[in-house]
């Protein structure tokens, strides 16, 4: 995905109610503790699209003990509590190796 302006001169916009954010908000912060922060990246920054999952980044500060349970629970619950939304997580923290998704969902990504 491309934008037309930087990160620091577009306005965020996304597909999400504020219902939505706090749910996705609340639910990070029930299973991966309450330091973790969360961006949404992906489709559901394009107002012209339509549909799509819900791409999330949770960065937490602290390793993480097996992260791909904890970021199936995420998916899970984040799925249940939205009314069957797909949803896909990535998980950042200092034990988890780097990829490019990363680093593309911390440049075009928004803080919920």
């Amino acid at each position: 995905m491309q934008f037309s302006k930087s990160l620091e001169q577009r306005t965020p916009t996304m597909r999400l109610t504020p219902e939505q954010i706090q749910i996705i908000r609340r639910t990070v912060a029930e299973i991966a503790g309450p330091k973790a922060r969360v961006r949404l990246f992906g489709s559901r920054l394009d107002d012209q699209s339509k549909g799509g999952d819900i791409d999330l980044l949770v960065e937490m500060p602290d390793p993480v003990e097996n992260a791909a349970v904890l970021g199936a629970r995420l998916e899970a619950r984040l799925e249940r509590r939205l009314g069957g939304r797909k949803i896909d997580v990535v998980l950042a923290a200092p034990n988890i190796r780097r990829q490019s998704i990363h680093d593309l969902a911390e440049r075009e990504g928004i803080l919920l």
